[in-house]
Parts: C-alpha cells; sequence; structure tokens
C-alpha cells in the first residue's frame, strides 16, 4: 500500500533527524514572506545571514520595508545574492500589503485556502513555493511547499511521478499524508534532500530509508 510505506518512510526520517528551530507553525506572515524571498536561489545560511541583517537595520513590517533606501535593504540582502532583484520584490511587495491588506495579511490567510494562495500569487517575487510556506507555516493552512529538495526527493522515492511538475508533486504528497503531517513531510523531505538524497551524489549506501526507496539501484554507480 502506497500510504502504508510512506507513512514507514515518514517515521524513518523522524527518527533520523531533529526537527530544526525554524520549523515552527506561528511565523508571522509577513517575516515569513520576506524571508522566503530572501532565500530564493541562495544557501540556507546565507539567506539566515541576509534575513538577520535586514532585521539589525529595519523593523520587518510592510510600512517600514516600503519606505527604506533601496540601498541600503541591497547592502543587508549582498550575502544571499541576486540582491537588487530580492530588494525591489521586497519593496514592490511591502507596498502592496501596505496598501491593499492595511499592512495586515492576516485578512489574506483568512480566506478560504485557494482563494488565499490565490491572492498570495499575484503579489510580485511570490511562487507557489513562498504562498505555501506562509499558508502553511503561518496560517497553519492543509498545503505543502515543495522546494527543490522535496521535488527530487518525492520523485525518487517513488511519491510522484517523473512526469509530474511541483504542483502535480504537491498534490501526489498530499493525497499520501494527513493533514496533520503536511509540515513534518516538508521538513523530512528537506532535511533528506540535503544530508542524503543530493542532486548529483545521493549517499544510498548510507541512507536510512535505501530499502524502500526505488531508485536505489539507480545510484549504484554513484555511491
Amino acid at each position: 500500500m502506497a500510504r502504508n510505506r510512506a507513512n514507514r518512510i515518514l517515521e524513518m526520517l523522524e527518527e533520523t533527524y531533529t526537527m530544526p528551530r525554524w520549523a515552527t507553525l506561528t511565523q508571522d506572515p509577513f517575516r515569513a514572506l520576506i524571508r522566503t524571498i530572501i532565500s530564493q536561489n541562495t544557501t540556507d545560511k546565507n539567506s539566515a545571514n541576509a534575513f538577520e541583517n535586514l532585521s539589525k537595520k529595519f523593523k520587518i513590517v510592510p510600512e517600514v520595508l516600503a519606505k527604506a533606501e533601496a540601498r541600503q535593504i541591497e547592502e543587508c540582502l549582498k550575502v544571499a545574492g541576486l540582491y537588487r532583484n530580492k530588494t525591489k520584490a521586497i519593496q514592490r511587495v511591502s507596498r502592496i500589503v501596505q496598501d491593499k491588506f492595511q499592512g495586515n495579511l492576516e485578512q489574506v490567510l483568512s480566506l478560504p485556502l485557494e482563494k488565499a494562495r490565490k491572492t498570495l500569487l499575484e503579489l510580485p517575487g511570490v511562487g507557489p513555493k513562498t504562498a505555501d510556506i506562509v499558508l502553511l507555516f503561518s496560517a497553519g493552512k492543509p498545503t505543502i511547499p515543495v522546494d527543490t529538495h522535496v521535488y527530487r526527493v518525492s520523485k525518487r522515492l517513488g511519491f510522484a511521478r517523473e512526469s509530474d511538475d511541483h504542483e502535480g508533486v504537491r498534490n501526489r504528497l498530499q493525497r499520501l499524508y494527513s493533514e496533520k503531517d503536511y509540515a513534518t513531510v516538508h521538513i523530512m523531505l528537506i532535511l533528506h534532500g540535503r544530508r542524503y538524497c543530493k542532486a548529483r551524489s545521493p549517499l544510498c549506501k548510507e541512507c536510512p530509508v535505501n530499502k524502500l526507496c526505488p531508485s536505489r539501484h539507480k545510484w549504484d554507480d554513484h555511491d
């Protein structure tokens, strides 16, 4: 049974990894939004450093970031790369949240899931992963954010088809798992993708779930 196998894999991953400090369902939605925009196309360490720089320089609220000097924001974000584009996205989204939602994303998150998701996706710099992170970790909405790790690991473990796009992966994961486990699934697949199921050289021999992985034989020559 696919669900039994999926749940067993999740149990094994939970036995392997410690839940990180950033894994909380009480994140302020605007802070989560800004943090996720900064995290695009960079490492976790650089993203965390950039967000810390920004937090020290500015209060992370729409009104402040919308009016801040772009050069000062850019200086904070340089460590994370693409800092000019990210600064533009942050300032644009800050202005929209301030003007359209009176600086408060809670009214968006109180909408039904698909309407809230659609509204977030209309914001500049916000793609499906970013929207789903805000929905899951700031509002506890039943959705699974699919980043590059979740996308790759899901396919290797046979949770999704090779032909599935990110939305297809999300839908398949959500059918496999209970809503109460969505956050754990997201986090565990990320941790597993970083530690063992790496993009170019997966560590299949050491992998804690290799006996349940249908892709194990593909990487025998790479171990």
